[in-house]
């Protein structure tokens, strides 16, 4: 039957390609029909939307609500049971994939239409797509499920249609999302069936305006004034269509910060508002940010110099004769001791020059130069960006799994590098196994890069008996269970290479904050490894191979560094989610308790 498919295909592929050019592109929106009329083959069922109403009435069952109207084998399910051959052919993935934004009432939500056209390859044997919308570093939102009825043969020339799906309601503005189209039938042992594209919706001022939205308003009027030991710090408030009523500042300074709620009363000035800085250190200059009290909004910056306060003691009205006498002479004598030090360190100064035969102008000269660091730029000899597998254990807790999806994340969006995850790649993960998916991925890295934790150690202990709560989790998550193995397997290969005296730097190894040293395995302590967010200027350099420092320069990459990764969004959600596995697993460590007694 397979090598049948395969003649008729390429008697498909043999049509001449010509007529292309004679048949204008035109897109095809979905059609409301019943699943009857599609297994019927009736002609008013050329390209039918499938509802979750109609999964039930044909399978019986309600499907999951965050898959919509998919199932896993729609085909199969549907429209094979009169004829199951016609699910049985290789049909290659679609092409030309679009996203474009829709009309949106609601200021908060973007909705977005996919559009796409269907490979030649097995044109003929096309039933149907399916389409699934994902958030990046997130589960699956919503699915649509698409259908031609069963008579319908497409030709070469009809690979010029765009076929449409329906909007995709209720995404958030300013987010990275994955869609996924899918080509129908999907056979096994066959992996070139869908096609994924990874977009990003407008951001709330380019679909709003600047003044419509929360997260991109700033203060523009920012006014610092110091009266004594008093700071008064005066902005403007936000326009009340925005419904801001909360601001916060933030002052730091030597490794200090300073925290200040602004709750203003819109009732005696609805403009602007002022208030105060308190406890600022005298003689210290503060760099300052001030913003409102809202998820991401944007921040200005502004800068507070305390100055000294003289304060005056209590004057002392009568002054004695000997008092009068005893100062100066002892300023006398404090001005004598002054000189007598200024020559005797001016005199040993000059003689250590001379001893060193150094001039001075020589010694002013390197002091000044030390001042001109120069900026170190990566090196554009790689054409595409460097290609990482990360790999985890998940028998923590689903806080870890979620500080290492965020990390993913954060990498991919702003370190230059293309991150593979098993958590992003389900379809494939599912078609090939995790054990093979993982060996593929190690295979075609740059670099691999395993998170250790308590959990990479884990053993499962087998029982007689297993809890339905236990089955259910063991089904769940072996998947994510199976990375251990291929972490395993990459140990193996670090320890050949060793052997060999072969080059460990693709292999690398990390913890986050909430981990300890000795949570990674001694064949890990071959590589190199690091603590993360601390050593994160030292991955970008691993990943990259540029040098953190050198003579005169040093590498300067906004954003990469412990202190200001989390001014991005990315970074913000991946400091609160490692924040939250720390929190999680603390607890669970055994000597845990005996450290905070």
């Amino acid at each position: 039957m397979w090598r049948s498919a395969l003649v008729l295909q390429l008697v498909v592929l043999g049509l001449p390609l010509w007529a292309q050019d004679d048949n204008t592109a035109t897109a095809l929106a979905p059609q409301d029909c019943t699943l009857d009329c599609v297994r019927q083959g009736a002609p008013g069922c050329e390209y039918c939307r499938i509802t979750s109403a109609d999964i039930k009435e044909a399978l019986g069952f309600n499907s999951i609500q965050e898959f919509g109207s998919c199932i896993p084998w729609p085909c199969l399910e549907l429209l094979g049971e009169e004829d199951p051959e016609i699910c049985q052919h290789y049909v290659q993935a679609p092409n030309d994939v679009k996203v474009e934004s829709v009309h949106e009432p609601n200021s908060t939500t973007e909705t977005i239409l996919v559009s796409w056209k269907p490979s030649y390859y097995g044109i003929a044997f096309l039933r149907g797509f399916q389409v699934s919308l994902q958030a990046l570093g997130g589960s699956t939102i919503a699915c649509q499920l698409f259908l031609f009825h069963r008579n319908v043969s497409l030709v070469a020339e009809h690979a010029q249609r765009v076929y449409k799906s329906d909007p995709f309601p209720g995404l958030a503005v300013g987010s990275q999302y994955a869609v996924t189209v899918m080509a129908l039938p999907v056979p096994e042992e066959w992996e070139r069936f869908y096609i994924s594209k990874i977009f990003s919706t407008r951001s709330c001022e380019e679909k709003n305006g600047l003044e419509q939205c929360k997260n991109d308003w700033y203060p523009k009027y920012v006014e610092v004034q110091q009266e004594g030991a008093a700071i008064t710090v005066t902005f403007n408030l936000a326009p009340q269509n925005l419904g801001i009523t909360s601001y916060f500042s933030l002052c730091y300074a030597n490794r200090m910060k300073k925290y200040t709620e602004i709750t203003p009363n819109s009732s005696k000035n609805n403009t602007h508002h002022s208030f105060q800085l308190n406890d600022l250190q005298e003689g210290t200059n503060y760099t300052c940010e001030i913003a409102a009290n809202e998820v991401d909004a944007v921040r200005r910056a502004f800068n507070v110099q305390v100055m000294h306060i003289h304060k005056e003691g209590p004057r002392t009205h009568f002054v004695t004769a000997s008092l009068a006498l005893i100062l100066p002479l002892c300023l006398a004598v404090v001005v004598i001791i002054v000189v007598i030090l200024v020559a005797l360190t001016r005199r040993r100064s000059k003689l250590q020059m001379k001893i060193c035969d150094v001039k001075p102008d020589v010694i002013r000269q390197y002091h000044d130069s030390g001042s001109q660091e120069e900026m170190v730029s990566l090196p554009r000899s790689r054409l595409t960006p460097p290609r990482l597998l990360i790999c985890y254990s998940s028998f923590d807790c689903p806080a870890h799994v979620k500080a290492v999806m965020q990390l993913g994340a954060f990498i991919q969006q702003h370190m230059a590098t293309q991150v593979c995850l098993d958590l992003w790649d389900s379809l494939s993960v599912a078609e090939e196994g995790s054990v093979a998916w993982h060996c593929r991925q190690i295979r075609e890295s740059d670099f691999v890069l395993v998170i250790c934790s308590q959990g990479l150690n884990h053993r499962r202990e087998p029982s007689g008996q297993e809890s339905d709560d236990e089955e259910a989790d063991r089904r769940l998550n072996f998947n994510a269970f199976s990375s251990n193995a291929a972490i395993r397997l990459m140990v193996e290969e670090v320890c050949r290479a060793k052997a060999r005296g072969q080059d460990l730097s693709k292999y690398m190894a990390a913890i986050f904050e909430y981990s300890e040293e000795t949570d990674i395995p001694t064949e890990l302590r071959l590589v190199s490894h690091y603590r993360l967010m601390s050593d994160l200027p030292l991955l970008f350099s691993h990943l990259h191979g540029v040098a953190l420092h050198r003579p005169g320069g040093y590498l300067k990459i906004n954003n990469i560094s412990e202190e200001s990764f989390a001014k991005l969004p990315a970074g913000a959600a991946l400091q609160r989610a490692i924040h939250e596995a720390g929190l999680a697993i603390g607890g669970k460590r055994p000597n845990s308790v005996e450290e905070g007694e």
